[in-house]
């Protein structure tokens, strides 16, 4: 399986990319793992709606400048599907069994995606309600796709 994240901005936290090192390493037996992260739009701290859509456009136009046609996606959206670890693992393995196998995770940035990122979405997934750091989820996330392939494989680690 092909899975590529792509996310807005720069990981700057050290902590955080050692994280995002480790789920690298740890998932190299299980799939090709390509992450491509995107400039994320200089923007003000008080924008106006107007502004708002102008920064997600061109943080969604270099998001779907990385996604390839073939590719099976799935946002990262407050409004998507939550779903349990183990039903993102059921998914990702039906996704595979069906010819789907070049999944492209997308996380925004701080001001959320645009409206041509989401109707590109295949699907969209909520991981909660409450609102994380788009560089955290980035972690979360990657921990996420490794607990899908060892709860595939019945491997301990996902009790």
């Amino acid at each position: 399986m092909q899975i590529q994240i792509v996310s807005v901005g720069k990981i700057k936290e050290k902590y955080i990319k050692q994280g995002i090192g480790e789920f690298e390493k740890r998932l190299r037996p299980y799939c090709k793992l390509t992450m491509d992260e995107v400039n994320d739009e200089q923007a003000p701290e008080q924008m106006s709606e107007k502004e708002m859509i102008q920064v997600k456009d061109k943080e969604g136009e270099r998001i779907l400048n990385k996604i390839k046609p073939t590719q099976y996606v799935i946002v990262l959206d407050l409004q998507g599907e939550q779903w349990s670890s183990e039903k993102l693992s059921k998914n990702m393995e039906q996704l595979s069994i069906h010819g789907k196998s070049q999944l492209s995770f997308v996380i925004g940035g701080s001001n959320g995606l645009s409206d041509d990122v989401l109707k590109r979405a295949d699907q969209k997934l909520s991981f909660s309600k409450m609102t994380f750091p788009h560089q955290l989820m980035k972690l979360i996330l990657m921990e996420q796709i490794y607990r899908s392939f060892k709860i595939q494989k019945n491997e301990p680690y996902h009790k």
